[in-house]
């Protein structure tokens, strides 16, 4: 009985598999029918001209049949579950009533322009949907549990309140918690943003999701894995997704409201001229095609399409990368940014900025140099790499053999060297007095600047101390200038401290800013600026940004950032540089201009060739020549933007 169960099992999970494989291949599908379509009408072209008709037709149906599979198929299912009309089947019916009267190339090539440019948004938009697989690969799934003493190793979703965990060095800490044994640094930039690990010791609370780095700690579990912060962001980036915009929302009404009255005219016209103008039968029906075909939104669509694609491929040249035209449509009336802090508006890793000695060991400051950061190549923390880096800038990085070492969790190292003992850490990590080396009055100085202070002692005298900064990216500074003159008003997001952010917001320019933001706090954060000044945009590189950057009406994120980052974002700087925002906010004028240009004019062309029809001035070449040539030129007008 279990072999039989197995065995039905199997082929229902491969069909899963397979459904999926077809979900991400169909965008790349819809695309080759619509390029496929404009080869056969183009074939069928060429038979015209060479007088084989029926070959030509032939060729013409293949297009409609291909072209329009996917565009029927969506308007057909559309109309089923949303009960209303929609232009995907206007589209069609103007192809079929072109066919009807003859004129089987029209047809073709209304179906080629609309599946073209339905095929071109799926696939660009299809790439924005994979945010939330790449947040959950970072949620462990399994756990060391305590139970009677012993290690079980267990899935995270058993795990509840009050449960003690026991988490080792380089492991991911796997729910939210309090530490009640041990000490240790944790990596907390995918949470928080803060670019330092922080030192957790007992009672300190913990988040899913962050790296313990040094120690191993047991952790008492304080909440569920469904309500952990790393579940939280989870959920927001889900609602902020499921959001339609005002302006998607608008054009879904406006859709079906266009095609019925297309529909209910046409309809109309199919019999009333009979009777009220005395047309005949011949001429009545006619001119019911010529109306279906003149009053499809062809030109209209293409006012937008290729616009707007010319428009991301000139920022793609750029170093800009937008992942649907309405992210790039909206840029263009952006009221306010939101910017984090670690890893956007600064490198997102610590460099030396001081290197401070006592005053009488002036002479010994190279060797402490070398033998600091020989004790430093011991560790992995950020700060010790930073030091390290400094030394070897320096030409004072040599490996020098340690007699031992000794990693003090959550505080810093200890190292015996020639009979001299060294101590590697924070203040209250020395047993000398630090202002020796650096008094009050400097190391608030020091601290307000958001430097990150490492003291030095050599046998229980503090010798020396490093000064360690995130350091501003070189181009913050003048993007902020740039966005200033737009008229934008910049605002800084950051986990870190109050000194620490307002030193940083100084240094770019930022006049307001908001400290110690955790992840759902940026996000009501976002929430409170898109009401105080309008259409807001968010830019960050991490994991933590990811729900502010899916609650704001645009996210960007840092080319270098993190998967979820990238894929929740709507706008990606692949170049990493901050200047390019005012650039794509340029474009994005540039391209709503021309969109403006284009629905006039496409508009204006529609209403003169209906109304033509009506009164008989116009037959149906001169009606396709008319639409077609109208499509072409706002198309024409569109590619402007490549340049």
């Amino acid at each position: 009985m279990e072999l039989n169960i197995s065995l039905r099992k199997k082929p229902l999970k491969e069909n899963q598999l397979f459904k999926e494989k077809l979900l991400r291949i169909e965008p790349y599908i819809e695309l080759g029918f619509a390029l496929f379509s404009g080869i056969l009408i183009l074939t069928g072209w060429i038979l015209a001209k060479l007088d084989q008709q029926a070959a030509s037709v032939f060729f013409y149906i293949l297009a409609y049949v291909i072209g329009g599979y996917f565009k029927a198929k969506e308007g057909i299912t559309d109309t089923v579950q949303n009960k209303t009309l929609n232009v995907e089947l206007l589209m069609v019916l103007a192809a079929l009533g072109s066919a009807i009267i003859g004129y089987w190339e029209e047809g073709a090539i209304l179906i080629f322009i609309f599946a073209l440019s339905g095929a071109l948004e799926t696939y660009t938009m299809s790439k924005s949907r994979k945010e939330i697989s790449a947040l959950m690969s970072l949620q462990p799934e399994e756990a060391w549990l305590i139970k009677d003493g012993k290690e079980v190793k267990v899935a995270v979703e058993k795990l509840q309140v009050g449960d003690h965990i026991f988490v080792k060095p380089g492991e991911r800490i796997p729910a939210d918690g309090c530490v009640i044994k041990g000490r240790t640094s944790v990596d907390q930039a995918a949470i928080t943003g803060e670019s330092i690990p922080v030192g957790k010791g007992l009672n300190d609370g913990v988040f899913a999701g962050t790296v313990n780095i040094s120690g191993s700690i047991t952790v008492e579990i304080t909440k569920p894995s469904s309500e952990t912060l790393f579940q939280k962001i989870i959920t927001l980036v889900q609602n902020a997704e499921s959001q339609k915009s005002p302006s998607q929302q608008f054009i879904d009404r406006f859709e079906g409201t266009y095609v019925k009255l297309v529909l209910a005219i046409v309809s109309l016209m199919l019999f009333l001229p009979h009777y009220i103008f005395g047309w005949s039968w011949n001429e009545t029906f006619y001119r019911a095609m010529v109306l279906l075909v003149v009053a499809s939104p062809c030109a209209v669509v293409a006012s937008i399409m290729p616009a707007t694609l010319s428009a991301i491929s000139n920022g793609a040249r750029k170093g800009i990368l937008f992942k649907g035209g309405s992210h790039l449509e909206s840029l263009g009336n952006l009221r306010a940014i939101a910017f984090d802090k670690t890893g956007t508006l600064t490198q997102g890793k610590p460099e030396v900025s001081q290197y401070l000695v006592k005053p009488n060991l002036e002479d010994e400051k190279q060797r402490i140099l070398q033998i600091v950061a020989a004790i430093e190549k011991h560790s992995n923390h950020p700060l010790a790499q930073a030091i390290i880096r400094f030394a070897t800038t320096k030409n004072q990085y040599v490996p020098f053999e340690l007699d031992s070492i000794e990693d003090v969790s959550g505080w810093g190292v200890k190292a015996f060297f020639n009979g001299e003992t060294w101590k590697i850490g924070k203040r209250a990590f020395m047993d000398g007095n630090i202002e020796e080396v650096i008094d009050e009055k400097q190391r608030s100085f020091l601290e307000e600047q958001g430097n990150t202070i490492v003291y030095i002692e050599k046998d229980q005298q503090v010798v020396a101390a490093f000064a360690l900064k995130d350091i501003v990216r070189e181009e913050s500074k003048q993007a902020i200038t740039n966005l200033q003159a737009l008229g934008i008003e910049p605002i800084m997001l950051t986990g870190d401290n109050a000194n620490t952010a307002n030193a940083i917001a100084s240094e770019v320019g930022i006049i307001h800013y908001i400290y110690e933001c955790l992840p759902e706090n940026k996000a009501n954060e976002i929430r409170a600026i898109k009401e105080k000044y309008g259409l807001t945009a968010m830019v960050g590189d991490g994991i933590n940004d990811a729900p502010a950057l899916a609650t704001a009406d645009i996210g960007m994120a840092m080319g270098e950032g993190t998967d979820a980052a990238l894929e929740t974002a709507d706008v990606v700087l692949m170049k990493n540089d901050l200047t390019k925002i005012s650039q794509a906010i340029h474009l994005s004028k540039r391209m709503n201009r021309i969109i403006k240009q284009n629905l006039v004019f496409s508009i204006s062309v529609i209403i003169l060739l209906v109304m033509s029809n009506f009164f008989q001035s116009i037959d149906l070449p001169l009606g396709v020549i008319g639409h077609e040539g109208s499509t072409i030129l706002v198309i024409l007008n569109g590619l402007r933007l490549l340049k």
